[in-house]
């Protein structure tokens, strides 16, 4: 496999699985739908509050960052429960490790969040 030659086609064909993959995250991961829907709430909001180009690139950032710990923790579970149908400690442990990371990437978007929208929200409201 390390030996074969670099192919624009293969290259491109890659874009497929990966399309396939974001496919598979939202129409089998309900916990995706989750963060799906708090990306375009927050997109929403940065467009009402008229947010800067840097707190754009925070926003998309922790999307970003958000959702892919989604797509990793969910590749995780679906080959652990391929691996090990049975209940397994280790099993368990590894999977509560990557939904954890999920966990921490959520919260951190919400700081995130907090930090550019409260204020921006509170001057709106309060005229």
């Amino acid at each position: 496999m390390q030996n074969e030659t670099f192919s624009i086609k293969k290259r491109l064909k890659s874009f497929v699985f990966a399309f396939n993959g974001i496919r598979i995250l939202f129409r089998n991961e309900h916990n995706a739908w989750i963060h799906l829907f708090a990306s375009i709430c927050a997109i929403s909001l940065g467009f009402f509050c008229h947010i800067s180009s840097i707190e754009w690139i925070a926003v998309l950032f922790a999307i970003g960052l958000v959702l892919s710990m989604e797509a990793v923790n969910s590749a995780i579970e679906n080959l652990c429960d391929f691996a090990s149908p049975d209940k397994h400690e280790t099993i368990k442990k590894v999977k509560d490790l990557a939904a954890g990371a999920v966990l921490i990437s959520a919260i951190i978007a919400l700081i995130i969040g907090l930090i550019i929208f409260t204020p921006k929200l509170l001057k709106i409201l309060s005229i």
